[in-house]
Protein backbone atom coordinates (compact mmCIF):
# COMPACT_ATOMS: atom_id res chain seq x y z
CA UNK A 1 0.00 0.00 0.00
CA UNK A 2 1.39 3.35 -1.03
CA UNK A 3 -0.40 5.67 1.15
CA UNK A 4 -0.02 8.23 -1.02
CA UNK A 5 -2.18 11.38 -1.46
CA UNK A 6 -5.03 11.43 -3.31
CA UNK A 7 -4.86 13.17 -6.56
CA UNK A 8 -6.92 16.92 -6.86
CA UNK A 9 -8.91 16.60 -9.28
CA UNK A 10 -10.36 20.02 -8.57
CA UNK A 11 -6.90 21.55 -9.28
CA UNK A 12 -5.78 19.45 -12.53
CA UNK A 13 -7.33 21.12 -16.18
CA UNK A 14 -9.35 18.92 -17.32
CA UNK A 15 -7.83 18.51 -20.98
CA UNK A 16 -5.64 16.34 -18.95
CA UNK A 17 -8.46 13.98 -18.02
CA UNK A 18 -11.28 14.12 -20.37
CA UNK A 19 -9.13 15.60 -23.88
CA UNK A 20 -12.83 16.90 -24.36
CA UNK A 21 -13.74 15.25 -27.00
CA UNK A 22 -17.59 14.96 -26.43
CA UNK A 23 -16.80 18.92 -27.42
CA UNK A 24 -16.40 18.31 -30.79
CA UNK A 25 -16.35 22.25 -32.11
CA UNK A 26 -12.71 23.72 -30.59
CA UNK A 27 -10.16 27.01 -31.42
CA UNK A 28 -6.99 27.77 -30.32
CA UNK A 29 -5.79 31.54 -29.63
CA UNK A 30 -2.47 32.33 -29.82
CA UNK A 31 -2.03 35.67 -27.58
CA UNK A 32 1.04 37.92 -26.44
CA UNK A 33 0.62 39.80 -23.30
CA UNK A 34 0.17 43.41 -24.08
CA UNK A 35 -0.48 45.16 -20.95
CA UNK A 36 0.89 42.75 -17.69
CA UNK A 37 -1.48 43.89 -14.82
CA UNK A 38 -4.32 43.52 -17.39
CA UNK A 39 -3.35 40.27 -18.52
CA UNK A 40 -3.03 39.09 -14.85
CA UNK A 41 -6.23 40.32 -13.87
CA UNK A 42 -8.45 38.51 -16.54
CA UNK A 43 -6.20 35.22 -15.65
CA UNK A 44 -7.74 35.94 -11.94
CA UNK A 45 -10.94 35.63 -13.02
CA UNK A 46 -11.06 33.11 -16.09
CA UNK A 47 -13.47 30.14 -15.82
CA UNK A 48 -10.96 27.09 -16.23
CA UNK A 49 -12.18 24.21 -16.59
CA UNK A 50 -10.94 21.29 -14.11
CA UNK A 51 -10.52 17.83 -13.82
CA UNK A 52 -13.55 17.15 -11.54
CA UNK A 53 -16.19 15.66 -13.03
CA UNK A 54 -19.56 17.62 -13.14
CA UNK A 55 -23.42 16.13 -13.68
CA UNK A 56 -24.53 17.38 -16.34
CA UNK A 57 -21.19 17.26 -18.24
CA UNK A 58 -20.64 21.03 -19.14
CA UNK A 59 -21.11 21.96 -22.51
CA UNK A 60 -18.06 24.96 -23.14
CA UNK A 61 -14.34 24.48 -21.43
CA UNK A 62 -11.28 26.17 -20.96
CA UNK A 63 -7.54 25.96 -20.86
CA UNK A 64 -4.67 27.76 -20.47
CA UNK A 65 -0.82 27.29 -21.56
CA UNK A 66 1.98 29.74 -21.20
CA UNK A 67 5.32 29.80 -22.97
CA UNK A 68 8.52 30.55 -20.74
CA UNK A 69 8.03 34.31 -22.41
CA UNK A 70 4.99 34.89 -21.41
CA UNK A 71 5.52 33.95 -17.76
CA UNK A 72 8.55 36.44 -18.21
CA UNK A 73 5.55 38.97 -19.83
CA UNK A 74 3.53 38.51 -16.67
CA UNK A 75 6.08 39.43 -14.05
CA UNK A 76 6.77 35.64 -13.24
CA UNK A 77 10.89 36.44 -11.73
CA UNK A 78 13.44 34.80 -13.86
CA UNK A 79 14.90 32.63 -10.97
CA UNK A 80 10.98 31.11 -10.79
CA UNK A 81 11.14 30.64 -14.27
CA UNK A 82 14.66 28.95 -14.30
CA UNK A 83 12.94 26.46 -12.15
CA UNK A 84 11.27 24.47 -15.30
CA UNK A 85 13.07 22.65 -18.03
CA UNK A 86 15.89 23.65 -20.24
CA UNK A 87 13.68 22.61 -23.16
CA UNK A 88 10.83 24.34 -22.02
CA UNK A 89 12.66 27.54 -20.75
CA UNK A 90 14.68 28.03 -24.26
CA UNK A 91 11.73 26.92 -26.82
CA UNK A 92 11.07 24.63 -29.57
CA UNK A 93 12.89 26.88 -32.58
CA UNK A 94 15.85 27.99 -30.33
CA UNK A 95 18.75 26.63 -32.29
CA UNK A 96 19.46 24.69 -34.81
CA UNK A 97 20.57 21.68 -33.77
CA UNK A 98 17.30 21.33 -31.69
CA UNK A 99 15.58 21.69 -35.10
CA UNK A 100 18.03 19.30 -36.88
CA UNK A 101 17.33 16.69 -34.31
CA UNK A 102 13.11 17.16 -34.48
CA UNK A 103 13.53 17.19 -38.53
CA UNK A 104 12.31 21.02 -38.49
CA UNK A 105 14.91 21.14 -41.58
CA UNK A 106 14.09 22.06 -45.26
CA UNK A 107 10.43 23.41 -45.45
CA UNK A 108 9.90 22.33 -41.46
CA UNK A 109 12.75 25.20 -41.08
CA UNK A 110 11.12 27.76 -37.99
CA UNK A 111 12.11 30.48 -40.45
CA UNK A 112 8.87 30.22 -42.57
CA UNK A 113 6.55 29.02 -40.12
CA UNK A 114 3.29 30.80 -39.53
CA UNK A 115 4.09 31.54 -35.77
CA UNK A 116 6.20 30.47 -32.95
CA UNK A 117 9.68 30.46 -35.20
CA UNK A 118 10.53 33.93 -34.93
CA UNK A 119 10.48 35.70 -31.26
CA UNK A 120 7.45 38.20 -32.32
CA UNK A 121 5.58 35.48 -33.66
CA UNK A 122 5.76 33.55 -30.09
CA UNK A 123 2.94 33.14 -28.22
CA UNK A 124 2.70 33.83 -24.71
CA UNK A 125 -0.19 32.44 -23.90
CA UNK A 126 -2.08 29.74 -25.18
CA UNK A 127 -6.13 29.99 -24.65
CA UNK A 128 -8.03 26.76 -25.72
CA UNK A 129 -11.56 27.03 -26.12
CA UNK A 130 -13.43 24.03 -26.61
CA UNK A 131 -17.83 23.08 -26.97
CA UNK A 132 -20.32 21.21 -28.15
CA UNK A 133 -21.45 22.18 -31.59
CA UNK A 134 -23.19 25.65 -32.22
CA UNK A 135 -22.07 27.36 -28.88
CA UNK A 136 -18.54 27.91 -29.64
CA UNK A 137 -18.76 31.08 -31.44
CA UNK A 138 -20.68 32.74 -28.69
CA UNK A 139 -18.47 31.27 -25.97
CA UNK A 140 -15.36 32.68 -27.68
CA UNK A 141 -16.81 36.19 -27.99
CA UNK A 142 -17.36 36.11 -24.65
CA UNK A 143 -14.07 35.09 -23.89
CA UNK A 144 -12.48 37.78 -25.77
CA UNK A 145 -14.53 40.64 -24.76
CA UNK A 146 -12.61 39.73 -21.40
CA UNK A 147 -9.55 39.60 -22.14
CA UNK A 148 -9.00 41.81 -24.85
CA UNK A 149 -7.64 44.68 -22.42
CA UNK A 150 -4.12 42.30 -21.37
CA UNK A 151 -3.39 40.49 -25.01
CA UNK A 152 -2.99 40.69 -28.49
CA UNK A 153 -4.06 38.13 -30.81
CA UNK A 154 -1.31 36.92 -33.40
CA UNK A 155 -3.49 33.92 -34.94
CA UNK A 156 -6.26 31.32 -34.28
CA UNK A 157 -5.83 28.10 -34.86
CA UNK A 158 -9.04 26.77 -36.11
CA UNK A 159 -10.02 22.98 -36.17
CA UNK A 160 -12.38 20.46 -37.17
CA UNK A 161 -14.54 17.55 -36.26
CA UNK A 162 -13.93 15.06 -38.67
CA UNK A 163 -15.51 12.15 -36.32
CA UNK A 164 -12.34 10.33 -34.87
CA UNK A 165 -10.40 10.29 -38.43
CA UNK A 166 -7.43 12.19 -39.40
CA UNK A 167 -6.96 13.87 -42.87
CA UNK A 168 -5.12 10.92 -44.90
CA UNK A 169 -8.58 9.23 -43.64
CA UNK A 170 -7.15 6.68 -40.80
CA UNK A 171 -9.29 6.10 -37.37
CA UNK A 172 -7.50 8.15 -35.21
CA UNK A 173 -7.27 8.60 -31.44
CA UNK A 174 -6.73 4.67 -30.57
CA UNK A 175 -3.20 4.38 -28.57
CA UNK A 176 -3.57 5.96 -25.08
CA UNK A 177 -1.48 5.35 -22.31
CA UNK A 178 -3.66 4.48 -19.08
CA UNK A 179 -2.90 6.87 -16.31
CA UNK A 180 -2.55 5.84 -12.74
CA UNK A 181 -4.82 8.23 -11.50
CA UNK A 182 -5.69 5.73 -7.85
CA UNK A 183 -2.22 5.70 -7.88
CA UNK A 184 -1.61 2.14 -7.45
CA UNK A 185 1.73 1.93 -9.32
CA UNK A 186 4.74 0.97 -6.80
CA UNK A 187 6.81 4.42 -6.45
CA UNK A 188 10.00 2.98 -7.21
CA UNK A 189 12.07 1.98 -10.62
CA UNK A 190 11.50 -1.81 -11.17
CA UNK A 191 12.45 -3.47 -14.44
CA UNK A 192 9.60 -4.59 -16.53
CA UNK A 193 9.65 -7.80 -18.74
CA UNK A 194 6.33 -7.03 -20.63
CA UNK A 195 4.88 -3.88 -21.97
CA UNK A 196 2.39 -2.66 -19.90
CA UNK A 197 -0.24 0.38 -21.25
CA UNK A 198 -0.39 1.99 -17.93
CA UNK A 199 1.93 4.99 -16.58
CA UNK A 200 2.84 6.36 -13.57
CA UNK A 201 0.92 9.88 -13.26
CA UNK A 202 4.28 11.56 -12.92
CA UNK A 203 4.92 10.65 -16.78
CA UNK A 204 2.55 13.13 -17.46
CA UNK A 205 1.75 15.85 -14.11
CA UNK A 206 4.75 17.49 -12.38
CA UNK A 207 4.83 16.88 -8.85
CA UNK A 208 4.17 12.92 -8.86
CA UNK A 209 6.90 10.38 -8.99
CA UNK A 210 7.25 8.92 -12.78
CA UNK A 211 8.51 5.56 -13.84
CA UNK A 212 11.76 6.00 -12.53
CA UNK A 213 10.39 6.92 -9.28
CA UNK A 214 11.56 10.25 -8.90
CA UNK A 215 10.05 13.82 -8.99
CA UNK A 216 10.74 15.17 -12.21
CA UNK A 217 12.25 19.20 -11.18
CA UNK A 218 10.00 21.92 -11.54
CA UNK A 219 10.03 25.09 -9.57
CA UNK A 220 9.76 24.59 -5.89
CA UNK A 221 9.33 28.16 -3.89
CA UNK A 222 10.38 29.35 -0.55
CA UNK A 223 6.90 29.79 1.34
CA UNK A 224 7.47 33.30 1.97
CA UNK A 225 6.84 33.89 -1.32
CA UNK A 226 3.23 32.59 -1.41
CA UNK A 227 1.81 34.75 1.50
CA UNK A 228 -1.45 33.65 -0.02
CA UNK A 229 -0.73 29.64 0.43
CA UNK A 230 -2.17 29.42 -3.24
CA UNK A 231 0.30 26.64 -4.06
CA UNK A 232 0.15 22.61 -2.75
CA UNK A 233 3.32 21.60 -0.34
CA UNK A 234 6.00 19.38 -2.52
CA UNK A 235 5.26 15.90 -2.18
CA UNK A 236 8.91 15.69 -2.09
CA UNK A 237 10.20 18.10 -0.51
CA UNK A 238 6.93 19.58 1.90
CA UNK A 239 8.82 22.95 3.68
CA UNK A 240 8.30 24.36 -0.28
CA UNK A 241 5.93 25.62 -2.03
CA UNK A 242 5.14 23.27 -5.75
CA UNK A 243 4.42 25.76 -8.72
CA UNK A 244 4.35 22.68 -11.04
CA UNK A 245 2.24 20.35 -9.52
CA UNK A 246 -0.73 19.86 -10.80
CA UNK A 247 0.76 20.96 -14.34
CA UNK A 248 1.98 19.09 -17.51
CA UNK A 249 4.21 20.99 -20.48
CA UNK A 250 2.08 20.82 -23.46
CA UNK A 251 3.63 20.49 -26.93
CA UNK A 252 1.60 22.37 -29.70
CA UNK A 253 2.79 21.85 -33.56
CA UNK A 254 0.52 22.25 -36.45
CA UNK A 255 1.24 19.91 -39.34
CA UNK A 256 -0.38 20.50 -42.93
CA UNK A 257 -0.59 17.52 -44.63
CA UNK A 258 -0.68 17.24 -48.48
CA UNK A 259 -3.55 14.52 -48.92
CA UNK A 260 -3.57 14.54 -51.99
CA UNK A 261 0.10 14.23 -52.83
CA UNK A 262 -0.03 11.02 -50.27
CA UNK A 263 -2.76 9.20 -52.09
CA UNK A 264 -1.18 9.93 -56.02
CA UNK A 265 1.89 8.91 -54.59
CA UNK A 266 0.31 5.68 -52.70
CA UNK A 267 -1.75 5.25 -56.36
CA UNK A 268 1.55 5.83 -58.53
CA UNK A 269 3.27 2.98 -56.73
CA UNK A 270 0.65 0.04 -57.37
CA UNK A 271 -0.44 1.26 -60.96
CA UNK A 272 -3.63 2.52 -59.97
CA UNK A 273 -5.19 -0.96 -58.29
CA UNK A 274 -7.72 -0.01 -55.90
CA UNK A 275 -6.67 -2.74 -53.57
CA UNK A 276 -2.74 -2.21 -53.32
CA UNK A 277 -3.12 0.96 -52.94
CA UNK A 278 -5.11 0.56 -49.84
CA UNK A 279 -3.25 -2.03 -49.02
CA UNK A 280 0.01 0.29 -49.40
CA UNK A 281 -1.09 3.13 -47.32
CA UNK A 282 -1.94 0.61 -44.40
CA UNK A 283 1.33 -0.51 -44.34
CA UNK A 284 2.98 2.78 -44.35
CA UNK A 285 0.79 3.77 -40.51
CA UNK A 286 0.75 0.06 -39.47
CA UNK A 287 -3.08 -0.17 -39.01
CA UNK A 288 -6.21 -0.22 -41.74
CA UNK A 289 -8.17 2.35 -42.53
CA UNK A 290 -11.00 1.46 -39.97
CA UNK A 291 -7.74 1.41 -36.88
CA UNK A 292 -7.14 -2.60 -36.62
CA UNK A 293 -3.52 -3.28 -36.43
CA UNK A 294 -1.85 -5.09 -39.03
CA UNK A 295 -0.71 -7.44 -36.17
CA UNK A 296 -4.11 -9.24 -36.30
CA UNK A 297 -5.85 -10.60 -33.38
CA UNK A 298 -2.23 -11.93 -31.40
CA UNK A 299 -4.68 -13.09 -28.72
CA UNK A 300 -2.31 -10.52 -26.20
CA UNK A 301 -4.33 -8.51 -23.69
CA UNK A 302 -2.16 -5.68 -22.27
CA UNK A 303 -2.66 -4.66 -18.68
CA UNK A 304 -4.48 -1.48 -18.35
CA UNK A 305 -5.53 -1.72 -22.29
CA UNK A 306 -9.43 -2.50 -23.17
CA UNK A 307 -9.50 -2.00 -26.98
CA UNK A 308 -9.31 -5.21 -28.50
CA UNK A 309 -7.71 -2.89 -31.45
CA UNK A 310 -4.83 -1.39 -28.68
CA UNK A 311 -4.25 -4.90 -26.97
CA UNK A 312 -1.26 -6.17 -29.31
CA UNK A 313 2.67 -6.40 -29.07
CA UNK A 314 5.15 -6.83 -31.66
CA UNK A 315 6.83 -9.83 -29.83
CA UNK A 316 5.87 -12.24 -32.27
CA UNK A 317 6.98 -10.43 -35.36
CA UNK A 318 10.27 -8.71 -34.80
CA UNK A 319 11.38 -8.93 -38.54
CA UNK A 320 8.49 -6.84 -39.39
CA UNK A 321 6.48 -9.30 -41.92
CA UNK A 322 3.15 -8.07 -40.65
CA UNK A 323 3.71 -5.00 -39.65
CA UNK A 324 7.03 -3.36 -41.19
CA UNK A 325 9.40 -1.79 -38.78
CA UNK A 326 9.31 1.20 -40.00
CA UNK A 327 5.95 1.62 -40.16
CA UNK A 328 4.61 4.93 -38.73
CA UNK A 329 2.50 3.52 -35.53
CA UNK A 330 5.36 1.14 -34.73
CA UNK A 331 7.88 3.56 -34.66
CA UNK A 332 5.67 5.94 -32.35
CA UNK A 333 4.66 3.16 -29.90
CA UNK A 334 7.39 0.42 -30.09
CA UNK A 335 5.42 -1.47 -27.68
CA UNK A 336 8.15 -3.24 -25.75
CA UNK A 337 9.77 -3.96 -22.13
CA UNK A 338 12.75 -2.81 -20.23
CA UNK A 339 14.27 -5.81 -21.30
CA UNK A 340 13.92 -9.01 -23.80
CA UNK A 341 12.00 -11.90 -22.21
CA UNK A 342 14.08 -14.82 -21.81
CA UNK A 343 13.89 -18.22 -19.11
CA UNK A 344 13.51 -17.02 -15.36
CA UNK A 345 16.92 -16.97 -13.03
CA UNK A 346 20.05 -14.63 -12.89
CA UNK A 347 22.37 -16.26 -15.53
CA UNK A 348 19.52 -15.45 -18.44
CA UNK A 349 18.90 -12.18 -17.19
CA UNK A 350 22.72 -11.20 -16.83
CA UNK A 351 23.27 -12.43 -20.62
CA UNK A 352 20.07 -10.49 -22.02
CA UNK A 353 21.25 -7.89 -19.92
CA UNK A 354 24.77 -7.90 -21.04
CA UNK A 355 24.23 -8.51 -24.20
CA UNK A 356 25.86 -11.93 -24.86
CA UNK A 357 22.30 -13.12 -25.75
CA UNK A 358 22.87 -12.50 -29.58
CA UNK A 359 18.44 -12.53 -30.06
CA UNK A 360 18.17 -10.42 -27.08
CA UNK A 361 20.58 -7.86 -28.40
CA UNK A 362 18.46 -7.58 -31.66
CA UNK A 363 15.23 -6.92 -29.47
CA UNK A 364 17.17 -4.41 -27.18
CA UNK A 365 17.50 -1.46 -30.01
CA UNK A 366 14.46 0.43 -29.31
CA UNK A 367 14.69 2.25 -25.99
CA UNK A 368 11.70 0.89 -23.06
CA UNK A 369 8.92 2.53 -24.39
CA UNK A 370 7.46 3.32 -21.38
CA UNK A 371 9.87 6.11 -20.72
CA UNK A 372 8.49 7.58 -23.71
CA UNK A 373 4.49 7.97 -23.56
CA UNK A 374 2.56 10.54 -24.79
CA UNK A 375 -0.67 12.25 -23.97
CA UNK A 376 -2.55 12.81 -27.04
CA UNK A 377 -4.61 15.62 -27.17
CA UNK A 378 -4.58 16.62 -30.66
CA UNK A 379 -7.13 18.00 -33.31
CA UNK A 380 -7.66 18.13 -37.08
CA UNK A 381 -8.11 20.91 -38.82
CA UNK A 382 -9.17 22.35 -42.65
CA UNK A 383 -11.75 20.84 -45.01
CA UNK A 384 -11.48 16.78 -45.17
CA UNK A 385 -10.09 15.60 -49.03
CA UNK A 386 -11.65 12.49 -50.31
CA UNK A 387 -9.95 10.10 -51.91
CA UNK A 388 -12.00 10.84 -55.34
CA UNK A 389 -10.55 14.32 -54.53
CA UNK A 390 -6.61 13.61 -54.05
CA UNK A 391 -7.04 11.14 -57.17
CA UNK A 392 -8.28 13.47 -59.30
CA UNK A 393 -5.61 16.17 -58.32
CA UNK A 394 -7.73 18.98 -57.54
CA UNK A 395 -6.25 22.13 -56.36
CA UNK A 396 -6.41 22.76 -52.30
CA UNK A 397 -7.95 27.11 -52.38
CA UNK A 398 -5.91 29.04 -50.47
CA UNK A 399 -7.18 28.91 -46.20
CA UNK A 400 -8.25 25.42 -47.56
CA UNK A 401 -5.33 23.51 -46.08
CA UNK A 402 -5.81 20.70 -43.52
CA UNK A 403 -3.63 19.01 -40.88
CA UNK A 404 -3.41 18.11 -37.88
CA UNK A 405 -2.75 20.48 -34.64
CA UNK A 406 -1.29 17.84 -32.99
CA UNK A 407 -0.90 18.40 -29.01
CA UNK A 408 0.81 16.22 -26.42
CA UNK A 409 1.32 16.27 -22.54
CA UNK A 410 4.19 15.47 -21.05
CA UNK A 411 6.11 15.48 -17.32
CA UNK A 412 9.72 15.71 -19.80
CA UNK A 413 9.70 17.00 -22.68
CA UNK A 414 13.50 15.96 -23.90
CA UNK A 415 12.70 12.13 -22.17
CA UNK A 416 9.25 12.13 -24.27
CA UNK A 417 8.33 14.68 -26.85
CA UNK A 418 11.51 15.16 -28.18
CA UNK A 419 13.03 11.82 -28.03
CA UNK A 420 9.78 9.98 -29.88
CA UNK A 421 10.17 12.76 -32.48
CA UNK A 422 13.81 12.88 -32.50
CA UNK A 423 14.96 8.67 -32.42
CA UNK A 424 11.95 7.47 -33.27
CA UNK A 425 10.10 9.45 -36.06
CA UNK A 426 12.78 11.58 -37.77
CA UNK A 427 16.13 9.32 -36.67
CA UNK A 428 17.30 7.39 -39.49
CA UNK A 429 18.73 4.31 -37.82
CA UNK A 430 15.38 3.09 -35.48
CA UNK A 431 15.55 -0.69 -35.06
CA UNK A 432 18.53 -1.73 -37.14
CA UNK A 433 16.72 0.13 -40.31
CA UNK A 434 18.88 2.28 -42.47
CA UNK A 435 18.64 5.89 -43.80
CA UNK A 436 14.65 5.92 -43.65
CA UNK A 437 12.52 7.90 -41.15
CA UNK A 438 8.96 7.93 -40.64
CA UNK A 439 7.45 7.37 -43.93
CA UNK A 440 4.15 10.22 -43.32
CA UNK A 441 5.53 12.70 -41.16
CA UNK A 442 9.44 12.47 -42.17
CA UNK A 443 10.92 15.09 -44.56
CA UNK A 444 12.69 12.45 -46.22
CA UNK A 445 15.48 14.90 -47.32
CA UNK A 446 19.33 13.42 -48.07
CA UNK A 447 21.79 13.68 -45.79
CA UNK A 448 24.74 15.59 -45.75
CA UNK A 449 26.65 13.67 -47.95
CA UNK A 450 24.29 13.18 -50.36
CA UNK A 451 22.54 9.81 -49.10
CA UNK A 452 18.73 9.30 -49.91
CA UNK A 453 16.47 8.79 -46.90
CA UNK A 454 13.30 8.77 -48.97
CA UNK A 455 12.86 4.91 -49.02
CA UNK A 456 10.70 2.78 -46.87
CA UNK A 457 11.82 -1.20 -45.96
CA UNK A 458 8.56 -3.79 -46.62
CA UNK A 459 10.00 -7.29 -44.82
CA UNK A 460 8.95 -10.20 -47.11
CA UNK A 461 9.43 -13.76 -46.20
CA UNK A 462 11.87 -14.76 -48.63
CA UNK A 463 13.86 -12.76 -50.61
CA UNK A 464 15.27 -9.16 -49.52
CA UNK A 465 12.87 -6.26 -48.30
CA UNK A 466 10.82 -4.63 -50.72
CA UNK A 467 11.93 -0.91 -51.33
CA UNK A 468 9.23 1.92 -51.52
CA UNK A 469 11.83 4.78 -53.28
CA UNK A 470 11.09 8.05 -53.72
CA UNK A 471 8.97 8.98 -50.64
CA UNK A 472 8.06 12.77 -50.97
CA UNK A 473 7.25 15.07 -47.80
CA UNK A 474 3.64 14.79 -46.79
CA UNK A 475 3.45 16.75 -43.65
CA UNK A 476 5.10 20.36 -43.28
CA UNK A 477 5.49 22.19 -39.93
CA UNK A 478 3.51 25.28 -39.81
CA UNK A 479 4.32 26.08 -36.15
CA UNK A 480 4.63 25.22 -33.03
CA UNK A 481 5.92 25.84 -29.23
CA UNK A 482 6.57 24.73 -25.99
CA UNK A 483 3.71 25.44 -22.90
CA UNK A 484 3.00 24.85 -19.23
CA UNK A 485 -0.20 24.00 -18.74
CA UNK A 486 -0.27 24.70 -14.81
CA UNK A 487 -2.76 23.75 -11.99
CA UNK A 488 -5.38 26.01 -11.09
CA UNK A 489 -3.93 27.04 -7.76
CA UNK A 490 -1.00 28.19 -9.96
CA UNK A 491 -2.64 29.92 -12.12
CA UNK A 492 -4.10 31.86 -9.05
CA UNK A 493 -0.76 32.53 -7.84
CA UNK A 494 0.24 33.57 -11.50
CA UNK A 495 -1.92 36.22 -11.73
CA UNK A 496 -0.60 37.71 -8.90
CA UNK A 497 2.09 38.96 -10.36
CA UNK A 498 6.11 39.09 -8.50
CA UNK A 499 6.47 37.30 -6.00
CA UNK A 500 8.64 39.12 -3.05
Amino acid sequence: MNHLPTVDYDDIQGLVRFGYRRLTQASFLLLRVRDAQAARNWIAEAPVSSAATQEPPPTTALQLAFTSAGLAALGVPGDIVDGFSHEFIVGMASDESRSRRLGDIGPNDPAGWQWGGAPDRLPHLLLMLYAVPGELGPWAERVLAGCGEGFDQIGVLSTSDMDGVEPFGFADGISEPALDWQRERRVRDEERTAYDNRSCLGEYLLGYPNEYGAYTDRPLIDPARDSGTMLPKAEDAPALADLGRNGSYLVLRQLQQDVAGFWRFVDTQVGGDPMLRQRLAETLVGRTMAGEPLMGDTGERIPGEDDPRNSFTYADDREGLRCPIGAHIRRSNPRNADLPPGPPGFVSWARRTLGFDAEALAADRVSSTRFHRLLRRGREYGRGVSLEQALAGMPVADGDATGLHFICLGANIARQFEFVQSAWLAGLRFDGLADESDPLIGHHLPRADGTPTDGFSVPLESGPDRRVCGLPQFVTVQGGAYFFLPGLRALRYLSKGSPP
